[in-house]
């Protein structure tokens, strides 16, 4: 058996408690999940849980970002299973609305996060993942001549914008998958209403 190093260990660490933080922020929201919960749960002390950790909204910001990767990979494996970029574009927005389905994600992203972390970590977060990717899946959109050349980063943060809230008015929807199908219909006429 390989004896694992520090690092290995610091990391193995850091990684169980995040997906213990993140089991229990998604059972149990932020306001009710203890840092005795998640050390408890990750078989570790507080003080290991302070060594990788300011405290309980710098363990939470790791669990967002982790979930914001998440969505990030959802999205970018729905485009590249298509062949057509016009199609990978809304198969990357429906998997992103679908993927925000889930408990988990809407307890976490839509509804802890915004008093727990407020807009502007938030926005620096998804700002490297769900963003980024909006901006490169237009300007290929604009390369491959199914949009009008013009300025990317304003029309991405238009559709970023709208699909965040669009996100959260499915979350808070009495009947999320058809408030989904009703925001992929209203995204599609809007990209419809770009296209060259």
């Amino acid at each position: 058996m390989a004896v694992r190093t520090q690092k290995e260990r610091s990391e193995a660490t850091t990684v169980e408690l995040v997906v213990v933080a993140r089991r229990l922020f998604a059972a149990d929201g932020y306001a009710a999940t203890s840092l005795d919960d998640v050390v408890r749960g990750a078989g570790v002390t507080k003080g290991a849980l302070y060594h990788h950790f300011s405290g309980k909204r710098d363990l939470f910001l790791a669990v967002y970002e982790r979930e914001q990767q998440h969505l990030g990979a959802v999205q970018l494996e729905a485009f590249a299973r298509k062949r057509a970029m016009w199609d990978g574009f809304f198969a990357a927005s429906r998997a992103f609305f679908e993927a925000s389905l889930d408990p988990g994600v809407q307890r976490i992203t839509l509804l802890d996060a915004p008093s727990v972390l407020g807009w502007e970590t938030m926005r620096e977060v998804e700002g490297r993942y769900a963003l980024v990717q909006l901006r490169q899946g237009l300007e290929a959109l604009i390369a491959a001549g199914h949009l009008a050349p013009r300025p990317v980063a304003p029309l991405a943060d238009l559709l970023f914008g709208a699909m965040c809230e669009a996100a959260m008015m499915v979350a808070r929807a009495d009947d999320q998958p058809a408030a989904t199908r009703q925001v992929l219909a209203e995204l599609r006429a809007i990209m419809e209403g770009l296209r060259t």
